[in-house]
């Protein structure tokens, strides 16, 4: 499985928990720089981002792809729209959670959301 991470750092417990959450070996992490600058356009930022994955068009395709996004809700947005023009599909995603009584702040895998399954069955309710 190959994780693109838009956000922090996966530290290695964080990545543990996303392998024993997905029941798979995540193969690579391509990281992300999301520094975006607010007075250029997201759209074309984040395109060039995907200039750099590494990813062919048929890895885009066949390979299982888990996705991190960037805490930025309109970049994640685009995030979202570029994977499914380049997937066919939306990526499952992670969401995190802080460790209960963590001090400094600690954050833990909290689920995988399969946007895809998401949308199927919000299709249902047409």
């Amino acid at each position: 499985m190959i994780l693109l991470n838009f956000s922090h750092p996966v530290s290695p417990q964080q990545l543990a928990q996303i392998q024993a959450l997905a029941g798979r070996p995540v193969d690579r992490v391509v990281s992300f720089k999301t520094q975006l600058d607010q007075s250029d356009s997201f759209k074309t930022q984040i395109s060039k981002l995907f200039l750099d994955a590494g990813l062919d068009a048929v890895e885009w395709q066949t390979q299982p792809i888990l996705v991190n996004l960037p805490s930025l809700t309109s970049a994640a947005g685009v995030v979202l729209s570029e994977i499914h023009g380049r997937a066919g599909y939306f990526p499952p995603i992670l969401r995190f959670r802080q460790t209960q009584g963590s001090l400094p702040p600690v954050y833990e895998v909290a689920e995988i959301l399969n946007l895809q399954e998401i949308r199927n069955s919000a299709r249902e309710q047409r």
